[in-house]
């Protein structure tokens, strides 16, 4: 595909360098030298300095021949115009990211009037998945498919654990639990398992279940945690705006802590129900002053990340359940990793799984369509929703006599809005929708996880 991107800021440059590594021809458009000279040095792509509202920029660029663009600049109502004037102009598709709460609730409307094929708020994703992991809080990260029908969820298995030196092949059989191990990181390794792989304490595991299901395996495990019911959040920026909405609505107590006092009588006037607290969240006086130590959960959600390491890093020996941390940049992560954080949540990649599963579904219109896409294990291991349109040569054959290739695992089978963990036995019918899991990078079609 050719694709436009406009801005070069941290979104827009993995953007771009996560698209052309997946073949498509990316031209990036920025006002900013040293962003467009990074990215063009770095990558086989083009870049052009100028305003992206700026027609004659936009013809340089290509829109003529343009499938996508993909305007990510920091002003929402720049990036609403460049699309406009891309739909209008050129028809090609188009996403913005709109990041003002002010928008969120009119963002159907404006998909709608304006023409855009999707909009993106990473703020708002970024409080979605955070609001699930407070929600579950024995899970380092949760995502969902089918619309909630499957949990998929990460979780460190903890010291002295029943989960220690077992088979996964005995995992469901030994305790009782309806369950799909579909990938374990061990020591910095990751591995798409079968049923010999032998876990350890320590490994990360994500398991694919019903959200009762899940509920029953941490029971039998005896890691089951009580659920949240108050939360400090240090920091007032858009996401916990987002954030402090879902849990004042879900009937869980917030308490907000910022520094900057104009901000605090703004998050006075959005959200009445919280206790909002003038001070600087990074002193340890005064997150005991406002008893972190009886808090359930802790989300740390200022704007600089070592700032959010280091108060999540305290907040970890207070806290009884659970900590949430923001992270931007990451170039972090391998010192994040050895930290032993517990759940990190990165604006950043949530935004790139989600036009990553738009292109790849527009780059195949036949087949197959991917629903959902989700990257895990540190960007090793992809997660990916197929719905299987028509008959092909996955369908209507058991799995056992597939010929998948190595390293891709089917998940789950979801069927009439019913999941079904699959065994050996089971088919794949025209009219499903499939999850797989596989650290092959880059798969967008359902037919691609048979060998040839």
């Amino acid at each position: 595909m050719n694709i436009i991107i406009i801005g070069c800021g941290k979104v827009g440059s993995e953007l771009a360098m996560q698209l052309s590594q997946e073949d498509h021809d990316i031209c990036v458009i920025d006002q900013n030298d040293s962003r467009i000279r990074k990215l063009t040095e770095s990558y086989d792509i083009m870049g052009i300095k100028g305003n992206g509202c700026n027609y004659a920029v936009l013809q340089e660029a290509g829109i003529a021949n343009a499938d996508l663009l993909i305007a990510v600049t920091e002003s929402d109502e720049l990036n609403l115009l460049a699309c406009v004037i891309a739909k209008k102009v050129e028809k090609c598709h188009t996403i913005a990211r709109v990041r003002n709460p002010v928008y969120e609730a009119e963002s159907d409307l404006l998909k709608r009037e304006l023409g855009i094929s999707m909009i993106i708020n990473p703020e708002l994703w970024a409080a979605q998945e955070m609001f699930s992991v407070l929600c579950f809080p024995n899970a380092i990260e949760v995502d969902t498919f089918s619309r909630g029908q499957v949990q998929m969820m990460r979780f460190r298995i903890p010291a002295g654990s029943v989960l220690d030196e077992i088979r996964i092949a005995e995992v469901s059989q030994n305790l009782n639990s309806n369950l799909l191990i579909c990938s374990v990181e061990s020591k910095g390794e990751v591995c798409i398992p079968g049923g010999d792989v032998v876990l350890h304490s320590g490994d990360i595991i994500t398991i694919f279940s019903s959200r009762r299901n899940a509920l029953d395996f941490f029971h039998s495990i005896k890691a089951s945690k009580n659920p949240v019911k108050n939360a400090m959040i240090i920091g007032g920026g858009n996401i916990t705006i987002y954030l402090a909405r879902m849990l004042t609505r879900a009937g869980i107590q917030v308490k907000i802590i910022e520094k900057d006092s104009r901000k605090c009588d703004a998050l006075c006037s959005v959200l009445p129900e919280a206790t909002i607290i003038n001070g600087d969240g990074s002193d340890k006086e005064i997150l005991k002053e406002e008893r972190i130590g009886s808090m359930d959960a802790f989300v740390a959600l200022t704007d600089f990340d070592e700032e959010n390491i280091l108060l999540s890093l305290f907040a970890q020996k207070m806290v009884d359940k659970k900590v949430v941390t923001k992270i931007n940049r990451l170039q972090l992560n391998e010192v994040i990793y050895n930290l032993d954080l517990d759940s990190v949540i990165y604006p950043k990649d949530i935004t790139t799984e989600k036009i990553l599963q738009y292109v790849r579904a527009k780059n195949n219109s036949s087949g197959s369509h991917i629903q959902t896409l989700y990257r895990i294990n540190e960007d090793r291991v992809e997660v990916i929703e197929f719905s299987i349109k028509n008959k092909s040569s996955i369908t209507n054959t058991p799995l056992s006599e597939l010929n998948l290739k190595d390293n891709i695992i089917v998940a789950s089978i979801i069927r009439s809005g019913k999941m079904i963990l699959p065994k050996g036995k089971d088919m794949i019918l025209p009219g499903d929708s499939i999850i797989i899991a596989t650290t092959r990078l880059g798969l967008d079609d359902a037919r691609d996880i048979i060998k040839n």
